[in-house]
């Protein structure tokens, strides 16, 4: 991206999607980091995403009173540090903009920053006073905006949701308050200290009771229940005030020394620190299921609902899934290319370039899907491998026979001369047709890549050729009517000897497609169950940060004399404990889920054995095998 794009729109009052922006994202599919920036306006957000894009210009600094971005901008960059990851930076309007007028578009725009983002930067000015802190309002209102399951998405208390506040750590951004324009000294009782220090002391809670301490106390506790982590940076003023309207246009080296050191400070740190976007499941975001959270989200706003974790999440995968379900399709299709071009082929060609191909279709799949809990999507992938490699094998039988049949006419066609010139209609000609058959047949048998018919069209041409062999053999007045009693035995007896050849070459075709249908279920169902349990590990992992952030802040209250506040929280950890713990006691995380892998596996693994009966059953039945089977698994 050349400069940033609007994503969302907010025109009178109301937030929509640009399509030109989703369409962006739809064709990005690299993982991302987002960063989004808020705050009052004119506060300087946009210069520091232009420091982040590694731009002087891109957002709108704005250099008059009036707040120049509206809803929100996007710029998509090359991560700097991560490979192959984009950083998408988003800059959103002003809250508290007078020409606004409106507060609640400003909560559904920090809202969306919230949801959207991997890394939030709050904005400010001057100091962390009780003003600064109030100036989060929005905060206190996340819990009637925002919900993490979908049994609560109707309730406008977060009392509904298993877990309380813990819920929302899991799931929300990491928290970075930036300070502009800091003319103070880092000093907190005649003791320095540093930014981080300034930031926790300012979001200390007040003793007692009332409602004056429970106003001001109550966008602290938001702030410090629902972010994981906090950091902050203090910058001082970057130029004299009349340069100030000048600032994307000034060289960096006429900017403030300190002023640089801390804004390079803070570069590094989002560079570093900023983790790759994540849903519910520890699902790792891509450009394009972005696309689908900024859709889902603005349209679930728009229509006056809540927007709920668990719902979008569950919109994108069902999306993403199909989708992982197409290009797995693609992938085994390209695959099988190679193999087509060649036909025909024998079945261990066609069976080796099949299991491979499947393999990277599967890979593929699971590389795209996620909460394919019942193996809906993958069962579809599976059916439509099945469907086309069953295809693929009449289509490499009808080459073989094709090849083979315009084998033997042109091998045939000088005994077809010799019988229409009489050359046999003469005593011992049985015995001179013979030897020119059996040098045929030879012939037609040293012909390589006839493909997996070979024998079983022999055997229909042998048949046919049956009542003019024994033509020849009747009018050849050399031999004695015994005589041509054993040949006849011995004809029968060949003709029998083909066709043994010709069914054990159907045989051992479908014993191989059914090993291929064994081995790709086996390789389904190993693919899985690893996508499962690092699922798992991710989702143990937010867990035990969730868990430790909540343990953190109880251990504060308490270090501050807070043991009334204090005992709430550890009842709030006990119930997130709880929702999370195994049914049986001494578990872990994983152990809780496990179960539940069992049945999933059970259920896939299910599906499967359907696809490889109905694979089977149809295969049987276009080769014209009868009464076969063999085990599945």
């Amino acid at each position: 991206m050349d400069s940033p794009m609007c994503l969302v729109e907010n025109a009178d009052g109301e937030l929509h999607v640009v399509p030109g922006a989703i369409k962006y994202l739809m064709g990005l599919n690299q993982q991302v980091v987002v960063v989004a920036v808020v705050g009052l306006y004119r506060t300087g957000k946009s210069y520091l995403m232009n420091k982040l894009a590694g731009k002087r210009k891109g957002f709108a600094l704005g250099a008059t009173i009036q707040s120049k971005t509206k809803g929100i901008w996007m710029w998509c960059v090359p991560h700097p540090e991560k490979r192959h990851h984009t950083l998408v930076l988003l800059d959103t309007e002003g809250l508290g903009d007078v020409e606004k007028g409106d507060s609640k578009n400003d909560a559904w725009i920090f809202s969306l920053a919230i949801l959207l983002s991997s890394t939030l930067v709050y904005n400010s000015r001057g100091t962390i006073d009780n003003q600064a802190v109030e100036n989060l309002q929005y905060v206190s209102e996340l819990t009637e905006r925002i919900k993490v399951n979908s049994s609560s998405a109707a309730s406008s208390s977060h009392d509904d949701e298993e877990g309380g506040d813990a819920q929302f750590v899991q799931f929300f951004p990491n928290f970075v308050w930036t300070i502009r324009d800091f003319t103070l000294l880092l000093e907190i009782d005649g003791r320095n200290v540093t930014e981080d220090e300034y930031l926790e002391h300012s979001l200390e809670l007040r003793k007692g009771g009332g409602k004056k301490n429970l106003m001001y106390n109550l966008p602290r506790e938001c702030i410090r229940n629902y972010f994981p982590s906090r950091k902050c940076f203090v910058f001082p003023t970057p130029t004299t005030p009349a340069n100030m309207p000048h600032l994307d246009s000034m060289d960096e080296a006429d900017l403030c020394g300190s002023f640089r050191k801390v804004a390079d400070t803070f570069c590094r740190f989002i560079f570093q620190e900023s983790r790759t976007k994540t849903v519910k499941g520890g699902h790792k975001v891509t450009g394009r299921m972005l696309g689908h959270l900024v859709k889902t989200y603005v349209e679930t706003i728009a229509k006056g609902s809540v927007p709920c974790l668990e719902n979008a999440v569950l919109a994108m995968a069902q999306i993403e899934n199909q989708a992982a379900v197409d290009e797995g399709q693609a992938v085994y299709q390209s695959g099988m290319e190679e193999v087509k071009a060649l036909f025909p082929v024998d079945m261990g060609q066609i069976s080796a370039h099949h299991l491979r191909s499947d393999h990277q279709a599967t890979q593929a799949f699971m590389k795209r899907s996620f909460k394919d809990e019942n193996g809906d999507f993958l069962k579809a992938l599976a059916v439509a491998i099945a469907k086309h490699y069953a295809d693929l094998l009449i289509q490499n039988e009808d080459a073989s026979e094709k090849k083979c049949v315009a084998l033997l006419e042109k091998l045939s066609a000088p005994m077809a001369q010799k019988i229409k010139e009489g050359i046999y209609a003469t005593p011992g000609g049985y015995e001179l047709y013979c030897s020119h058959h059996d040098n045929m047949v030879a012939q037609y048998r040293a012909e390589p890549d006839k493909g997996v018919r070979a024998e079983e069209i022999l055997e229909q041409f042998l048949r046919e050729k049956t009542l003019e062999k024994n033509s020849i053999l009747q009018a050849d007045k050399k031999l004695t009517e015994n005589e041509k009693k054993i040949h006849e035995e011995k004809e029968r007896s060949a003709v029998l000897e083909q066709e043994k050849k010709a069914a054990e070459e159907k045989r051992l075709e479908m014993e191989r497609t059914m090993e291929d249908n064994r081995r790709s279920k086996d390789e389904k169902l190993k693919q899985m169950e690893e996508k499962m349990k690092e699922e798992m590990k991710q989702q143990e992992r937010d867990f035990h940060r969730a868990l430790e952030c909540k343990m953190q802040e109880q251990k504060d209250l308490l270090e501050k004399g807070h043991k009334e506040k204090a005992d709430l929280m550890r009842q709030e950890i006990e119930e997130f404990k709880k929702s999370n713990k195994p049914e049986k006691e001494g578990g872990g995380f994983l152990e809780s889920t496990n179960q539940q892998q069992v049945g999933h596996n059970h259920e896939v693994e299910r599906h499967l054995l359907d696809i490889s009966n109905f694979f089977n059953k149809s295969k049987t039945e276009k080769l014209g095998v009868q009464n076969y089977s063999a085990p599945l698994s």
